[in-house]
């Protein structure tokens, strides 16, 4: 019981660890989370539109992506973008692997992210396309003035949730050998770990995992639980203050009315 405890929970390696790991490693898994949630953002919403096209050599391309991500296993991919891109030559951040740490969790993500915004658009009532499109709208505009805002709306805590998940997803990235100054959570553990032979560090590494996406997680939720209940039809003839407005459509190019 006494080795079982030294390994896991030394309290002088924790606390030896943990001003690296709050300062340094906090910081960077956040810049890679965060950087990564933007890439994967615009990716995965070209994607989903790809998606929803209606011309199948658009959709082909996407859906491949979207399955290669999806079905690769992350670590996977991480190796072979931060590792195999300089190996071939492919420097798009010189020496640096930060940058593609940034890019493997991002093109990651954006498989998640354009499924995502796919359900989210096409959960939107096919009215809405057809006032956009009486109105003289293009499908591109109509898509992207009149139902991709309302599906982003609808996939507002999904979209949280995947932040979470690309924070836990940035651990992978200390298979690119990060330097001092960019090192993540997970990466400053390990190195602890192999100085000490003491596991101590990577409790001390999960606390504060468990600390930053815990109280996020119940965050999640109670933003989705706010937005179903804002959504949720009420009986009889009164209104509700907090249901949601309907949904606007474009009036010309002055102002907005209420879709059906």
């Amino acid at each position: 019981m006494g080795d079982f405890l030294h390994s896991f929970f030394d309290i002088h390696q924790i606390l030896a660890v943990l001003p690296s790991l709050l300062g340094e490693g906090l910081r960077n898994t956040l810049i890679i989370a965060s950087l990564a949630l933007v890439l994967g953002l615009v990716v995965g919403l070209l994607l989903a539109l790809l998606l929803i096209s209606p011309r199948w050599w658009l959709r082909l391309p996407a859906r491949v992506y979207v399955d290669v991500f999806r079905g690769l296993p992350a670590i996977v991919t991480v190796s072979l973008i931060g590792i195999g891109l300089p190996s071939a030559g492919v420097r798009l951040f010189g020496q640096s692997p930060m940058g593609y740490a940034i890019l493997a969790v991002g093109l990651i993500n954006a498989a998640y992210i354009a499924e995502i915004f796919r359900s989210g658009i096409q959960s939107v009532p096919a009215g809405q396309t057809e006032a956009g499109r009486s109105l003289g709208m293009s499908h591109l505009s109509t898509q992207l003035l009149v139902v991709v805002p309302q599906g982003i709306r609808n996939v507002l805590p999904a979209l949280a949730n995947q932040f979470i998940v690309a924070v836990k997803e940035s651990s992978l990235v200390y298979l690119l050998g990060l330097a001092v100054g960019e090192r993540e959570l997970y990466f400053i553990a390990q190195q602890a770990q192999s100085i000490s032979y003491n596991s101590s560090s990577f409790v001390a590494a999960g606390l504060v995992y468990i600390v930053f996406t815990v109280p996020l997680t119940h965050l999640v939720n109670w933003f989705d639980k706010r937005l179903r209940e804002g959504r949720r039809p009420t009986g009889g003839g009164g209104g509700d203050a907090t249901a949601a407005p309907p949904p606007l459509v474009p009036v010309g190019a002055t102002g907005f009315e209420a879709g059906a």
